[in-house]
Order: structure tokens, then C-alpha cells, then sequence
């Protein structure tokens, strides 16, 4: 397993991390979701991701249950959660205090996720989008505050505009607090630019660690949507139209079936091509691998032996049936 400095921080991640979104605590059972995370800790991976709002927080106590049985040294592995949500129970109501970025929210989600987790701290604790009623510097403070009372080591923001993420450094620089070291976007071959163009000065000025999302599309990559709409499938589970209605494009479709067949002449499968075009990108610190079967996450984990594959004469090739390269700026 390879592994990349987390931005400019000191924390050492591996490259290929394992996510429980839409898996624990409702699409697996409790048993596959601790032989997922025993393969996954096995295969190398120190990263775990999870949110307040995967499961309505049984996601969190799948997991937590998991860590706990396996009595893994706390210092060998790597745990996130993320605040926005809120974590309904499954239940569906929230009241405006049990979600967004507020104080309130902020610090007694923590305290939920840590309970759940069944750990002492968070190594990593996003804010899962930007929070447009609360200002940035409350959020900015309970985050440092966080970290000052032991309950968090980094945090950071998932899917947050560059300047959301500059403007909460502003905030810390202004006031001489700790400010966000990890940003985590959604990055594939079809969805590219805050990686590719939005980011590209803040990895160079602050710096930023990039723990990627859906590296396979929501399974598009993959290629089982080639010829048709599979049953048991995410893109079909209630709530994830939109999810569904954007990246089933027909565009996008033709692409993946001219991908999937430049890679059988690669020699390998389609969803080790996609998450291998992902760590190429030296930008990407982290890609978050989902799983619902152990030998499909077995299989992804070999990833990085086809990165050697990816010469430049074969990225250009992937260019071309891409055909998205994200415009940058010319100033």
C-alpha cells in the first residue's frame, strides 16, 4: 500500500482508503461490514470514512462496533466523520439545531460521532458542505476549539468552493487559529474540475489534502451499466435520483463503453482503470473505495499495479475518449 502526506500536514494516509456511504448499516449487513474493514485494514488501508448522516448515524455504529471488536491499535488507523446533515435515526426530522455548521451543532455532533465511533478523538472531521447561514468565522473557532480540547486532530471541508475553503483560512489567519488541512471532493473521469482546475492554486499557497469520493461514478465506471439498468443496484435506491439523472447521461455512457474496451486491451478491468487514472493524479492524497462485497474490494486494492500501466502515450489515449479535460484559466 502506498502512502501521501495529508496537504502539508505530517499525517501519513493511505493512498486507497475505505468509505462506508451508502453500505453500513443499510445495504450490508453487520457481518459483511466487518469483513470488508478486516480485508481493507489487512490490504493496508489506515483510512476509514464515515458521516453523521450515512445511515441516519447507524453507518457510525456499524463501524464503531467493527473497531471495537477488532482491537486494532488506535494509533495504526485513521477515522473521519463529517457534520452538516445531521444524523436522523433514520427517522427523516431534523430540527434546525441538529444540523448545519452552528456552534451547537458543530460540537455536540462531535461528541455523537465519537459515542457512535466508540473512539476517544477524530482524526479527521469535515464539514460536509457549506453552511450558508452560519458565519464562517463560528464555524472556523468551534472547529479550533475542537482540536484544543483533544476531540479532533484535523479538519477540513467536503465539497466547499475555493474560496469557501480560502475564506476559512482568512479566518484563521486573522484570529491565529488552526484552519482546514483536507478537502473532500467528488473526482472520476467524468467529474474533474475542482480537482483538476478549482484547487490548483491552494495546493500550491496553503496547501490541501484531497480525500476523493466516488472514484467509479456511483458504479458507472465500473461498466455493469453498459447494456442496461442492473437490479440492486445504488443508482437505484430511493433518494439518489439526482445522483442517477446526472451521471446516467447517454454522453456518458458511450464514453464508458469505449473506456471499457480500451480497457480490455489494457488488460484489465474497467473499475481498476478508473481508480488507477485516479491516483495518477498526485494531487489526490486519498481515493475512498466503497465496497459490498469482500471480493470486490479485494479486487480494487490492486489498483496501484495498474498505475504503471498509465504511460503518457495511455493517458492521452484516455483523453481522447474523455474528451473533458477541464478548461484552465489562462491567467
Amino acid at each position: 500500500m502506498e502512502y501521501n502526506r495529508l496537504g502539508k500536514s505530517g499525517l501519513q494516509i493511505s493512498r486507497l482508503s475505505f468509505g462506508s456511504w451508502l453500505t453500513f448499516g443499510k445495504q450490508i449487513g453487520d457481518t459483511t461490514a466487518e469483513d470488508l474493514m478486516k480485508t481493507a485494514y489487512d490490504g493496508g488501508i489506515n483510512f476509514f470514512d464515515n458521516a453523521e448522516s450515512y445511515a441516519g448515524g447507524k453507518s457510525e455504529e456499524v463501524m464503531g462496533a467493527v473497531l471495537k471488536k477488532m482491537g486494532w491499535a488506535r494509533d495504526s488507523f485513521i477515522v473521519s466523520s463529517k457534520v452538516f446533515f445531521g444524523a436522523d435515526g433514520g427517522s427523516g426530522q431534523l430540527l434546525p439545531t441538529q444540523k448545519g455548521l452552528s456552534r451547537k451543532h458543530v460540537v455536540e455532533a462531535c461528541d455523537q460521532a465519537l459515542k457512535r465511533l466508540k473512539v476517544d478523538y477524530l482524526d479527521l472531521y469535515f464539514c460536509h458542505r457549506p453552511d450558508k447561514e452560519t458565519p464562517i468565522e463560528e464555524t472556523v473557532w468551534a472547529m479550533h476549539n475542537l482540536i484544543q480540547q483533544g476531540k479532533v486532530l484535523y479538519w477540513g471541508t467536503s465539497e466547499w468552493s475555493a474560496q469557501e475553503i480560502m475564506e476559512a483560512h482568512m479566518v484563521a489567519r486573522q484570529y491565529n487559529l488552526i484552519g482546514p488541512t483536507m478537502e473532500q471532493p467528488q473526482y472520476n473521469m467524468l467529474v474533474r474540475d475542482k480537482i483538476e482546475v478549482e484547487y490548483k492554486q491552494i495546493y500550491k499557497t496553503v496547501g490541501l489534502g484531497t480525500t476523493t469520493w466516488s472514484p467509479l461514478a456511483s458504479g458507472i465506471l465500473s461498466g455493469k451499466y453498459n447494456e442496461g439498468f442492473p437490479k440492486d443496484t445504488r443508482l437505484g435506491i430511493e433518494g439518489l435520483e439526482w445522483l442517477k439523472d446526472r451521471l446516467l447521461a447517454e454522453e456518458n455512457l458511450k464514453k464508458v463503453k469505449k473506456m471499457s474496451a480500451f480497457a480490455k486491451e489494457l488488460g484489465v478491468s474497467m473499475p481498476l482503470l478508473a481508480l488507477a487514472w485516479c491516483l495518477k493524479n498526485r494531487n489526490v492524497s486519498s481515493v475512498i473505495l466503497g465496497a459490498s462485497k469482500t471480493a470486490q474490494l479485494t479486487e480494487n486494492l490492486k489498483a496501484f499495479d495498474t498505475v504503471k500501466l498509465l504511460t503518457d502515450e495511455v493517458m492521452e489515449k484516455i483523453e481522447g475518449i474523455l474528451d473533458n479535460a477541464p478548461v484552465h484559466p489562462a491567467f
